[in-house]
C-alpha cells in the first residue's frame, strides 16, 4: 500500500518540511536510495546557505563579524559549545549566543557552498538518469544548472538549461518552461548572442500563459508568468530589433548589439519550438496545371505573440525559383523596396497585420512554364530591416497541431475557408509537360525465341517539334516481377542474365556512323542509355534494338524519349514520350535423344536387368525407402561395350514460327577427350530443312566404343538454325542468311558394361501364308563361364510351331548356341512371332526381345519382285528427291 505523497521531490522521509513550489512530481513515503540522500544534502545546504546570506546582510557592520574568530577552539565532542580562550591564561570561557553567531557566520564566510551543491546535485542527476527517472534527473539538473548560473559558468548552465528544456516542451510543463527559458534568454544576454536571445525571448512570448498560475513561487529572472510579462518580452525583443537599436541601445541588453549590416534571421522547420511564433500554410487550389497556365495559392500564417505584428514584405519561395514572389505592406511599401524586389513579381496587400492567435490568409495567380513536381519551401516574413522569420512551408492535410496549445481554452480554426482544401490541400502540384509532337514506334515480329538476336525497331518521327539534345532510354523489366537475372543454374544457357541488351544498331541496309560510342551513353544488361541526334520537325530518325533470351521468360520493354523542342540550354524545357511493349520468349527447339541397339540383335544387360528388378520391388516399398530408391534409379543406363549402338538426336521446332534446320552435329567439349566413336553423315545440309511447328526433325548416329572404358563421353549435341523468311527467303541478303542460331545440349554420360550374353534372331525378311519357314535363335556366351539357360517359346495364334516351348541348354565358354523352330504362318499381314523369352541361372537376369524386332510381315502369296537394277534406281531416285 502507497502511503499519503509528500511534494517535495527531495524531501521523502525526513518529517515534514514546507512546500518549495516545485509542482514536478508526486513522490510517495518511501525508504529514501542514495540519489534522493544526495539531492537532500543539496536542499539543506541551499537552505544554510540562504539563511546565511540573510544573517550578513542584517549584519551592522561588515567588519564585526570576522572578529574573534581565530580564538575559537574547535569542538572536542559532538554537541560541544565553543569555547573563548583568553589572552595571558589558561581559562576557558563559554560563548555568548551573539558571540557564537559571529562565529558561525564567519566560518561559512570561508566555505564556498556553491561547489559543494553542484557535486551533490551532479550525483543525483547521474543516479535519476542511470535509473531512467526522466523527471527527477531534470529537476536535479535544474537546481545544478541554477547553481552554475549564480557562479557565472554561462556555458555549463546553458548546456543543461537546453537539455530540461526540450523534456518540459515534450511534457507540456508550460510554467517550468517559461522559467527554464528565463534562465536561457539572460544566459544569450550576459554570452552576447543575439541571435539566441531573440529565439528564447519569443518562445518565452508565445506560450499559452494568459494570467496568473495562483501559486506564489520564484520565477528566476523570468518574471511572473503571466500576459503583462509575455507582452513585455515581446516589446523588449522587438524593440532590440528594431531600426533604432541600431544607434540607441538599453542598459539591460549592453552585451547585445546590431550593427547596420547585419541582421537577423530566425529558422522555423517542422520540429522547431518556433512554430509557436509563427507558423506558415501553403496550399494549391489544384494538384495538376498545364504549363503556362495559372493557378491558385493561399498562404496563411498564425502567430501566437500576444502582441499584433506588423510584416513589412512577405518572401515565398518554391523549387522553381522564377515563381518566386514578394508580397509587400502597401503602408511600408517604400521602406522595403530593394533590387530584389524590382528584378522579382511582387505583390502589393492593404495590410500585413497577424494578429495573435487569428489566420493572416493570402491568396494570389502563379504560374509555371516548366514541367515537373512545383513546390512551395518556405515563407520569410521580414519586419524591419534587421529582422526576418523563415518558415518552412506546411500543408494544410498535413498540418501538425501545437502541443502546447492543443488544451487551451481557445478556438481551433483553419488555415483556409475552403473546406475541401483543409482535408485534401498540399503545398505542392504537379505541372504536366507539354503535349509531345514526337511519335516513338515500337516494331516486333511476333515472340522472340531462345537463343536468337531479336531485334526491335524503333523509330522516331517528328511531327511538328524539332528534337534538340535528345535521350533514349531502354528498360528491360520481367511481366511476372520475378527479375531477369538469376545467379544459379540455368539449364538454356551459361548466362545469368535470362534476357540481355547486347546493344543498339542502325537500320539494316544503313549506315551506323551515327551511332558510335559517343551516342551510345550505357548499355548494361537491361539498360541502356542512347543519345539521339537532333532531328528536324517532319523528318525521322530510327535504330534497332538487339536483345537476346536466354531462357523463356515474357518481358515488357520500356522506350522513353526526352528532348527540348527548341535550342535554348538556359532554360531547357524537356518533353518525355514513352512508350511500352511487351515481347514474349519462347523455346524454338526442343532436343531430344534416345538409344537403340542392332536390329534382332540384344545384349543381355545386367544393369539394365537390376534396374528392371528395383522398380519391381519398389512397388511393394514403404514411402521412406520409395524416395531413396527412386535418386539411385535416376542413373544413365548401359551401352554394350565393343558393340555398336544407334543414338537417334531429334529436333522438334515447340514455336509457331517456321524455323529452317542447317545442321546437327555432336561436338567434343572443351578440355574433355571422347572415349567413343561416333558415325554420321554430312553435319551440313545441302538445303536447310523447313521446320513448321510442331514438326520433328531426326538424324541417326553410330556409336561404338573399342576402349577399356566404364564411362562413355560422347559430347554436345550442337544444332545450327535460324526462322524461316518465307517469301523473302530468296531475296534476302546475305548477312541475314548466315545469322545461324547454334543451340547446344550436352549429352549425358552413359555407363558401358561387357554383356555377358547376346541374343540375336534370324527369320526371312518376309512370309507367305502357308509356307513353312525357319526361326533360328542364336546365343552367343561371351565370358569364361559355363552358362545355363532357360529359355520358352510362348504360342502364337497366327503361327504353327514345331520345336521345344520349354528347355534348359548349356552354353559353352567363348561359343554359340542355336534353338531353331518352323514356323507355318495362318496369316496374312503384320504378325507378331512367337514371343521368345530366356533367364541366365548364373546372373539372374531374364531377356524377352522387344515387340517391334518380334515382327514379320506375311504376304497371301508369293510376291512378284522386280529385278535388282530397277530397285537400286527407284531407291537412289528417292533419295535424290529427299
Amino acid at each position: 500500500m502507497v502511503s499519503e505523497p509528500i511534494l517535495d521531490p527531495f524531501v521523502v522521509c525526513c518529517g515534514d518540511l514546507p512546500y518549495l513550489g516545485h509542482p514536478l512530481l508526486l513522490i510517495p513515503r518511501t525508504k529514501p536510495n542514495s540519489a534522493g540522500r544526495e539531492g537532500l544534502a543539496a536542499h539543506y545546504l541551499s537552505e544554510k546557505r540562504s539563511v546565511l546570506e540573510l544573517a550578513i546582510s542584517m549584519s551592522e557592520t561588515p567588519n564585526e563579524v570576522d572578529s574573534g574568530a581565530d580564538s575559537v577552539v574547535p569542538s572536542a565532542y559532538v554537541g560541544q559549545f565553543g569555547r573563548l580562550l583568553e589572552e595571558g591564561d589558561n581559562v576557558v570561557q563559554p560563548l555568548t549566543d551573539e558571540e557564537y553567531t559571529h562565529y558561525a557566520v564567519s566560518e561559512g564566510k570561508r566555505f564556498r557552498d556553491s561547489l559543494e551543491i553542484i557535486a551533490l546535485l551532479k550525483k543525483a542527476y547521474d543516479s535519476y538518469s542511470g535509473i531512467k527517472v526522466q523527471r527527477m534527473s531534470s529537476f536535479c539538473g535544474f537546481q545544478m544548472a541554477k547553481e552554475y548560473f549564480a557562479e557565472g559558468d554561462i556555458g555549463n548552465a546553458k548546456q543543461i538549461f537546453d537539455s530540461i528544456a526540450s523534456l518540459y516542451r515534450k511534457e507540456g510543463w508550460v510554467t517550468l518552461l517559461w522559467e527554464v527559458l528565463g534562465y536561457l534568454r539572460e544566459c544569450s544576454r550576459k554570452s552576447g548572442t543575439i541571435k539566441d536571445f531573440v529565439e528564447y525571448s519569443l518562445e518565452m512570448a508565445a506560450l499559452p500563459i494568459s494570467s496568473d498560475t495562483g501559486v506564489q513561487r520564484d520565477t528566476g529572472p523570468a518574471g511572473p508568468a503571466n500576459l503583462l510579462q509575455r507582452e513585455i518580452v515581446q516589446k523588449e525583443v522587438f524593440e532590440l530589433v528594431g531600426e533604432a537599436s541600431v544607434l540607441t541601445k538599453n542598459e539591460d541588453s549592453s552585451n547585445l548589439k546590431i550593427t547596420a549590416d547585419e541582421s537577423v534571421q530566425l529558422e522555423v522547420d517542422l520540429v522547431s519550438p518556433l512554430r509557436l511564433v509563427m507558423l506558415a500554410s501553403v496550399a494549391f487550389h489544384e494538384q495538376t496545371i498545364k504549363p503556362g497556365a495559372s493557378t491558385l495559392i493561399t498562404v496563411s500564417l498564425i502567430s501566437h505573440l500576444p502582441l499584433t505584428v506588423e510584416i513589412d514584405q512577405l518572401e515565398i519561395q518554391f523549387n522553381q525559383s522564377s515563381c518566386n514572389f514578394f508580397i509587400t505592406n502597401a503602408q511600408k511599401h517604400q521602406s522595403v523596396e530593394g533590387s530584389d524586389t524590382q528584378q522579382k513579381r511582387t505583390e502589393t496587400a492593404p495590410s500585413l497585420l497577424l494578429v495573435s492567435n487569428k489566420w493572416l490568409r493570402l491568396t494570389y495567380n502563379i504560374q509555371s512554364d516548366q514541367s515537373g513536381k512545383l513546390e512551395c519551401l518556405s515563407v520569410i516574413a521580414k519586419i524591419g530591416s534587421h529582422f526576418a522569420i523563415c518558415c518552412r512551408a506546411e500543408s494544410p492535410a498535413s498540418l501538425d497541431s501545437l502541443p502546447l496549445w492543443t488544451l487551451e481554452d481557445c478556438i481551433q480554426t483553419v488555415p483556409i475557408k475552403d473546406a475541401v482544401l483543409v482535408f485534401s490541400g498540399q503545398k505542392s502540384t504537379q505541372v504536366e509537360e507539354p503535349d509531345p509532337e514526337v511519335d516513338l514506334v515500337l516494331g516486333s515480329s511476333g515472340p522472340a525465341l531462345v537463343g536468337e538476336v531479336f531485334l526491335v525497331p524503333v523509330t522516331l518521327v517528328s511531327k511538328g517539334h524539332d528534337v534538340y539534345s535528345g535521350e533514349m532510354k531502354i528498360n528491360l523489366v520481367d511481366v511476372k516481377g520475378g527479375g531477369l537475372f538469376s545467379p544459379r543454374d540455368s539449364p538454356y544457357s551459361t548466362e545469368s542474365h535470362h534476357v540481355q541488351l547486347l546493344g543498339i544498331s542502325g537500320p539494316e541496309g544503313e549506315d551506323d556512323s551515327h551511332l558510335n560510342s559517343d551516342n551510345i551513353k550505357k548499355i548494361q544488361q537491361s539498360f541502356g542509355l542512347i543519345s539521339v541526334p537532333f532531328i528536324k520537325n517532319g523528318d525521322s530518325w530510327s535504330c534497332r534494338l538487339e536483345i537476346k533470351w536466354h531462357r523463356p521468360k515474357p518481358i515488357m520493354l520500356y522506350v522513353s524519349l526526352a528532348y527540348t523542342p527548341n535550342n535554348n540550354e538556359s532554360n531547357a524545357q524537356m518533353v518525355h514520350v514513352h512508350k511500352n511493349l511487351q515481347i514474349e520468349g519462347n523455346t524454338a527447339i526442343v532436343i531430344n535423344h534416345n538409344y537403340l541397339m542392332p536390329f534382332r540383335r540384344d545384349p543381355l544387360l545386367l544393369a539394365k536387368n537390376k534396374q528392371t528388378l528395383e522398380s519391381d520391388q519398389n512397388k511393394q516399398a514403404s514411402e521412406s525407402e520409395l524416395n531413396k530408391q527412386a535418386s539411385e534409379s535416376d542413373q544413365p543406363e548401359s551401352l554394350p561395350s565393343n558393340q555398336k549402338s544407334v543414338l537417334i538426336i531429334s529436333a522438334k521446332n515447340c514455336s509457331e514460327i517456321p524455323l529452317r534446320l542447317k545442321s546437327i552435329s555432336i561436338e567434343d567439349e572443351d578440355g574433355v577427350e571422347r572415349t567413343c566413336s561416333i558415325q554420321h553423315g554430312n553435319e551440313e545440309l545441302s538445303n536447310p530443312a523447313l521446320l513448321v511447328a510442331g514438326k520433328e526433325f531426326k538424324k541417326v548416329f553410330s556409336v561404338s566404343s573399342n576402349m577399356n572404358t566404364s564411362k562413355l563421353k560422347l559430347g554436345t549435341v550442337c544444332l545450327r538454325w535460324r526462322r524461316d523468311l518465307g517469301v523473302g527467303e530468296k531475296c534476302a541478303s546475305t548477312a541475314t542468311l548466315s545469322s545461324w542460331v547454334v543451340t547446344k545440349e550436352k549429352l549425358p554420360d552413359k555407363n558401358v558394361e561387357l554383356p555377358p550374353l547376346i541374343v540375336r534372331m534370324e527369320c526371312p525378311p518376309y512370309a507367305i501364308l502357308g509356307d513353312p519357314f525357319t526361326y533360328y535363335i542364336r546365343i552367343l556366351n561371351q565370358t569364361q563361364l559355363l552358362q545355363e539357360i532357360k529359355y520358352s517359346l510362348a504360342d502364337a495364334q497366327s503361327f504353327v510351331l514345331c520345336g521345344y516351348h520349354n528347355d534348359t541348354v548349356y552354353v559353352l565358354p567363348k561359343s554359340e548356341h542355336i534353338v531353331s523352330y518352323k514356323l507355318v504362318p495362318l496369316a496374312s499381314g503384320m504378325q507378331q512371332l512367337p514371343k521368345f523369352s530366356m533367364t541366365s541361372v548364373r546372373y539372374s537376369a531374364a531377356y524377352q526381345p522387344s515387340n517391334s524386332s518380334n515382327s514379320v510381315f506375311v504376304f497371301p502369296s508369293k510376291p512378284n519382285f522386280k529385278t535388282a537394277a530397277s530397285t537400286n534406281f527407284r531407291v537412289e531416285e528417292s533419295v535424290a528427291t529427299e
